[in-house]
């Protein structure tokens, strides 16, 4: 008899088991309807609905404050109220004070209203007792079922889960809903108090956020109690239904649908059906039904049942209890499991049941209850699986591993649920580093966490936006310093006091096209100096073609004497000569200068003072060709003709001018910044003549050094400038060009983090070095296709500790930077092109820009940026932008060229 009962017991156990190919199926399944549920696909609608919960960060370890939390729906027909104090992970942990409440059953069948009634009575009741004192009061809201969330603060319910059927409720906010029923009880609230409703909570996402972040924050969070479900940590740009391309957003994933629509049918059992059909919802929440703990004790009682039908338990005997729906809670089902005490626990419980069972009886009720909760244990790890794919497949993680948030009374409490989840998941996914983190109250000090954590990015958004908005320049303020550059130029021009020097570069052409020749080109403008030599041929034979060499210059050499640096110089010359062949050749040799000079004719120019971190001695106020010269004179045997001085933004206008004749505009926005332009010399009064037209070297990166720029300039910029060798100088400069908004950036990151909103408040050594913060770290974090690890992986160089968040905040630091200096750099070139339109006294001007620089070839933004600015500040000019193909070397050639075809048809 008993080897037959065996046979029926295992029998009906066996259709319990799932195979590791099911498991896969199931996890393969659920990871395509996530993928289907996150990008909206409805065809075939997914049974699984991934809802975006808007909390955006997991938590730093800094949150403190006191919380009021509300727990409706976690544990079955209770509400839990708890005033919860959060110390951060320095403080000493301080327990939560709580109190729960029994929701009698009329309530959880009766209407919306009075179960919103009675929770708000409840908060009246535990806040009376508590005697906390007057005081604005933040309130997380765990609202345990499936809802629609479209804010931190607002959530649609969806349907009702776990025994409740309260009318009037689906569908509508349940935050409202709590507010509304918080009002109506105000008379009742002690005297000084105020509710603020901060966020609603799924219990999972509580779970995920209650763990201590060290060693490493969680990102998926998991719970299995009355129902089952899970969230993680998502990339907000896979998230159709937000419709952002930035930041991460924790994902409910209401997985507890999942088989609704058949996927489960391979693995369910007559008893899955059965339980099914006697539901209050029947036909969904399937794997749920196998899984959660309101569930599984309803399928053992039902095994149970047949098992004796059959005879195989209690010797075919059944009992009223046995037969009442319900009657076998999950409690019992943990203490029959129990290892030690099992089998005494499952006699008092069959008895407790009004049953008389054997010794044998109680041993195979311990076999029914292992291997139901064994499936839903696997069955939860398929799921959980499906999971880890996703999050590693998202590229931008925070870290490499991955760390799992478990809460509910099964996972916390079963003696063996969470030792299977954990064995299938390596089964499953054996190359995953999966870590388990007991959740520390979910329901309670998670939710506070979640309230805490928006408190903190409201505060840090606030402080982040009051910080950069001196940056963000609206288009009257950009108008503005474009018509005070305008009327800097006409006062240049005129000789008058003026922050812009307006210079002369004596060149007075364009190439036309007809130039020939070999040419030397010098392009001194930084710490690499280069020699070329250019063939200038006809573009049908080729065009313009470049032989160059870079020679690096100490720095010895540009903080020594002038002697130094020419000599220097021609050194350079001569081994270019040497190593190409071009020794005894006397080649016209154009001398690209890119510092601010004052031209008395094309091959005299009066340096005015240095920029971009020279400093040689004996220079300024000196003719710089009558210093190559002299160099060249001490240099024995050597010969060059020095045709002409050229500024580099004149070499990049006449660069792409060879290319385009509308190029008459040369912009460099590098390490320095300035422009060029054909001016009317009827304008020029510094140069005789009213006929035709002259090169201007602006040097606008003077510009607002006699204060035009005060209103414009942050305490960062005003830092920054103090630092520098020549305070008070080239400030149109300092808010754009390369050399400085890479300090800039270091300047409001250092102030962010004194703040608190950056690096946990934690100031490295190396962000406080000057110039650390190199402006190219502006291109690479900008860029679209770099991801948050890269970015991470930049600032992490510096010595930070960098999570999600502040990888996004550096980022827009660094775009609020940036943006400023594209837009006062196009307002700039508005200045110019209005400037050359009026001059001609043109309704509509077209005109080309050449333009050079690394910040504007490579910042992924800069150039379109300053773009539309210039079409949004001159709508009356069509500009085209050229990039120049090397301009300080081969323009230089080309105003040579052009000077000696000017010279010989003078001839």
């Amino acid at each position: 008899m008993n080897e037959k009962n065996l046979e029926l017991v295992q029998q009906c156990l066996k259709q319990f088991y799932v195979t590791e190919e099911q498991l896969q199926q199931i996890q393969a399944g659920i990871l395509r309807d996530m993928e289907k549920a996150l990008s909206r696909q409805t065809d075939p609608s997914p049974t699984v609905q991934m809802l975006p919960t808007y909390v955006r960060s997991t938590p730093h370890g800094t949150e403190q404050g006191n919380f009021l939390v509300l727990e409706l729906g976690a544990s079955g027909a209770t509400l839990r109220v708890l005033w919860v104090t959060l110390t951060g992970t320095s403080g000493p942990r301080k327990e939560p004070i709580s109190r729960e409440f029994t929701i009698p059953p009329e309530i959880m069948l009766g209407t919306g209203q009075q179960l919103f009634d009675f929770a708000a009575s409840c908060l009246v009741e535990f806040l009376d007792q508590l005697k906390v004192g007057s005081q604005h009061i933040q309130l997380g809201f765990n609202f345990s079922f499936p809802c629609h969330q479209t804010g931190l603060d607002r959530s649609t319910l969806i349907s009702w889960t776990k025994g409740f059927q309260c009318s009037g409720v689906e569908g509508q906010d349940v935050v409202q809903l709590l507010r509304e029923a918080i009002q109506r009880q105000g008379p009742l609230l002690p005297q000084g108090y105020s509710i603020d409703v901060v966020a609603v909570v799924n219990d999972t996402v509580g779970t995920m956020m209650s763990c201590d972040p060290r060693p490493q924050a969680c990102e998926i969070g998991l719970v299995v109690d009355t129902g089952t479900n899970a969230c993680y940590m998502e990339e907000a740009r896979h998230v159709g239904e937000l419709g952002e391309d930035q930041g991460r957003v924790c994902v409910n994933v209401q997985w507890g649908s999942f088989g609704d629509s058949g996927a489960l049918e391979p693995v369910q059992t007559p008893f899955d059906l059965l339980l099914d059909r006697e539901s209050l919802n029947p036909g969904t929440q399937r794997f749920e039904k196998m899984v959660g703990g309101l569930y599984l004790g309803e399928l053992i009682r039902l095994v149970l049942i047949h098992l004796a039908g059959q005879r195989a338990l209690f010797d075919g005997a059944t009992s009223p209890a046995l037969l009442t729906h319900g009657s076998v809670p999950i409690e019992h089902v943990m203490e029959i499991e129990d290892p030690s005490q099992g089998r005494a626990r499952a006699q008092a419980v069959l008895q407790g049941l009004g049953l008389n069972p054997s010794s044998q009886d109680c041993q195979w009720v311990q076999q029914v209850c292992g291997a139901v909760c064994a499936r839903a244990a696997r069955l939860c790890a398929a799921a959980l699986v499906a999971i880890l794919a996703r999050v590693e497949h998202n590229q931008e993680r925070s870290q490499p591993g991955i760390a799992v948030a478990t809460g509910g009374r099964i996972c916390e409490q079963h003696p063996r649920f969470s030792t299977i989840l954990q064995q299938t998941v390596k089964l499953l996914a054996p190359d995953s580093d999966v870590t388990f983190v007991p959740s520390e109250d979910g329901r309670g000090r998670g939710v506070a966490v979640v309230t805490a954590v928006a408190s903190r990015l409201a505060l840090h958004r606030r402080q982040l936006e009051e910080t950069l908005a001196p940056f963000r320049l609206n288009s009257q303020q950009l108008k503005a310093v474009q018509v005070q550059m305008q009327e800097a130029m006409v006062r240049g021009l005129r000789g008058e006091a003026s922050s812009l020097p307006m210079l002369p570069t004596y060149v007075c052409s364009t190439p036309n096209g007809t130039e020939r020749g070999d040419f030397l080109a010098l392009d001194l403008g930084g710490t690499n100096f280069r020699v070329l030599l250019v063939k200038v041929g006809s573009k049908s034979e080729g065009g313009v073609k470049i032989t160059n060499q870079v020679f690096s210059i100490p720095e010895s050499v540009t903080q020594g004497t002038g002697q130094q640096l020419f000599d220097h110089i021609v050194d350079c010359i001569v081994d270019f000569q040497k190593e190409h062949g071009l020794v005894g050749q006397i080649l016209p040799l154009g001398f690209t200068f890119s510092f601010p000079c004052k031209q008395l004719g094309l091959d005299q120019g009066i340096l005015l003072n240095w920029t971009k971190g020279f400093k040689a001695s004996d220079c300024e106020g000196q003719d710089v060709v009558a210093l190559l010269r002299a160099a060249i004179r001490r240099r024995k045997g050597v010969e060059l003709n020095v045709v002409a001085i050229v500024n580099d933004t004149v070499g990049t206008m006449m660069s792409c001018g060879y290319e385009d004749p509308r190029c008459e505009v040369g912009l460099i926005v590098g390490t320095g910044t300035n422009a060029c332009y054909m001016e009317e010399l009827c304008n020029v009064s510094s140069v005789p003549g009213d006929q035709g037209r002259m090169c201007i070297n602006m040097e606008w990166g003077a510009f607002g050094d006699d204060g035009l720029l005060k209103e414009l300039c942050t305490p960062f910029d005003i830092n920054v400038d103090k630092s520098t060798i020549n305070p008070g100088k080239q400030r149109f400069e300092k808010l754009i060009s390369g050399m400085y908004l890479g300090e800039i950036v270091r300047q409001v990151l250092l102030q962010l983090t004194h703040l608190g909103v950056l690096f946990g408040g934690e100031v490295s050594q190396r962000l406080q070095t000057k110039d650390i913060f190199k402006t190219k770290f502006l291109s690479e974090i900008e860029s679209e296709g770099l991801e948050r690890r890269q970015v991470r992986a930049i600032l992490g160089a510096l010595g930070l500790r960098v999570n999600c968040d502040d990888a996004l905040m550096v980022r827009e630091v660094c775009q609020a930077v940036s943006q400023r200096a594209a837009g006062l750099c196009g307002a700039g070139v508005a200045a110019v092109v209005e400037k050359i339109r009026e001059n001609r006294g043109l309704e509509e001007l077209n005109v080309a820009v050449g333009v050079d620089g690394t910040l504007y070839k490579l910042h992924p933004h800069f150039s379109e940026q300053v773009k539309d600015t210039v079409q949004r500040l001159a709508p009356r000019c069509s500009v085209t932008f050229l990039q120049s193909e090397d301009g300080s070397g081969k323009g230089a050639a080309l105003v040579t060229a052009v000077a000696c075809r000017l010279a010989a048809g003078a001839l």
